[in-house]
């Protein structure tokens, strides 16, 4: 093992993006915005809101204003804006998603991690060929699921081989009607020549969480001894991503391990790095709070604990920030704060989650803490949530069409700052949606749900005429019977 630990990490895979030696993480200048950001005029703040309407990037200084905000009217205009920018760039839908955890073996040691390599306590495990087509039978073909996540820890056993292998194996699972029609992927950094090899098995999105951009914070939560201690292999593995050809990428920050403020500033100057470097932002950004971990004290220990009124700042000046990327709040969270926070501008979550390995497939709700991560604070099912959302109006997406007619990269960039991807995002929420009540919903969410569909078919007819004609042609032969119609 120390000899493949010794041949991960290649100098050239960071060295080569850095400027004079230093990485894009300017904590000096994260520092003097947020202290200059407190002193902003009321009429700088509508600003900043009129630019993120108009689906710009906005720049740290702006971004530490709307961090900094106290007065209570200029706090629900940012947050009335926050969820004008989310209907403009991706419409009244939320896209849903299963985590995979395929194994959970690592050789690091994290000291908030339930998987760290000193948790002699955890039940390691790694899904064979035949588990993973048990667990994608159930995802897609009971539950209804059409992507996937698939987790891997880090370790010579789940390495690209062990990712190439699981990947196929889940793409050749068909369980008519279910089927999984995408895979992103939350794996640990790897090496070019690696990451051409996830591009070729035909991933979605590819993400890494830096955990915290903090440099201090970082060396403390990830011994020296380990692969993960090197911050810089890690920050880069987004720009080794688009050089491989990934089209998509996905970056996030665990929050609680540091300050909010700091964090939410370095996921932004991370965006506005990989959009000045590649022409492309991140695809996703991911939030997710510390949450208790079984046999890793610090989990439960830290003094940044994230509050819900900081959780729904932290996404609605994510949203503002960078209008553009889809904001995924996950499991972790409880079901009132994840259902409140998709109206500041959360755009993808998942459903009917189980992250202990191989849970999926044992039919039980229970909660494996010793063969997860962490502990889960929503537990519905993916039928009560769909319910959920639209008793709010709410239309879940099972849609993938983006992925497969090449609206990817610099396409879907461009289209998500015009404001014209929400177009075919309703349209094919419209469509996936049908899919699903067909196939998998309960009486009850059926009823909520056609009435939602109706009041979509209808805003389709009236606001996007052109459109109408197909969509009502595709909907109806879904509804006869046919799958995967797509815009």
């Amino acid at each position: 093992m120390s000899t493949w630990i010794k041949n991960r990490i290649r100098s050239r895979g960071y060295e080569t993006y850095m400027e004079n030696g230093e990485n894009f993480i300017d904590s000096g200048r994260i520092i003097r915005a947020l202290e200059t950001g407190e002193q902003a005029p009321p009429e700088q703040v509508e600003d900043i809101l009129d630019k993120a309407l108009a689906v710009e990037t906005l720049t740290p200084e702006e971004t530490a204003v709307l961090i900094n905000l106290r007065d209570p009217e200029l706090v629900r205009r940012m947050e009335q804006t926050a969820a004008q920018v989310k209907k403009k760039v991706y419409d009244n839908r939320i896209v849903t998603f299963a985590p995979l955890y395929l194994n959970n073996l690592c050789v690091n040691n994290c000291r908030y991690c339930g998987f760290r390599r000193d948790n002699e306590e955890l039940d390691r495990q790694i899904l064979s060929p035949r588990e993973v087509r048990e667990e994608t039978r159930e995802l897609a073909g009971e539950i209804g699921h059409k992507r996937l996540i698939v987790v891997y820890g880090e370790a010579p056993r789940t390495g690209i081989d062990y990712m190439v292998d699981t990947i196929e194996t889940i793409y050749d699972v068909n369980t008519s009607p279910g089927v999984i029609r995408r895979v992103n992927v939350n794996a640990p950094p790897l090496q070019i020549e690696e990451l051409r090899q996830l591009k070729e098995v035909g991933i979605g999105t590819y993400q890494v969480f830096q955990e915290t951009y903090h440099r201090p914070t970082y060396e403390k939560a990830h011994p020296d001894e380990t692969l993960k201690s090197n911050y810089n292999w890690r920050l880069y593995s987004m720009h080794r991503a688009f050089e491989a050809g990934i089209d998509d990428v996905g970056i996030g920050a665990l929050f609680g391990l540091y300050d909010w403020r700091f964090e939410v500033m370095s996921l932004l100057l991370h965006a506005r790095e990989l959009e000045a470097r590649f022409g492309v932002g991140p695809h996703t950004i991911s939030f997710p709070r510390l949450e208790p971990a079984y046999g890793a004290p610090l989990s439960e220990q830290s003094e940044y604990a994230v509050s819900d009124a900081e959780l729904k700042r932290i996404v609605t000046v994510l949203r503002l920030a960078v209008p553009y990327t889809g904001l995924i709040i996950t499991a972790r969270e409880p079901a009132e704060l994840r259902d409140d926070v998709v109206e500041l501008g959360c755009t993808q979550t998942d459903a009917s989650t189980r992250i202990g390995i191989g849970t999926y497939s044992e039919y039980t709700v229970e909660q494996a803490k010793e063969r997860q991560q962490f502990l889960l604070g929503d537990t519905r099912s993916l039928d009560e949530f769909v319910s959920d959302m639209a008793e709010r109006g709410y239309i879940t997406s099972f849609c993938t069409a983006g992925y497969r007619c090449g609206r990817t990269g610099e396409c879907i960039m461009e289209l998500l700052r015009e404001g014209k991807e929400a177009n075919y995002c309703k349209l094919n929420a419209i469509l996936t949606f049908r899919e699903w009540l067909d196939d998998f919903a309960s009486e009850e969410t059926r009823r909520r749900g056609e009435k939602l569909l109706k009041q979509e078919l209808e805003e389709v007819r009236r606001e996007l005429p052109d459109s109408y004609p197909r969509l009502k042609e595709y909907h109806d032969r879904i509804a006869a019977g046919e799958r995967d119609l797509y815009f």
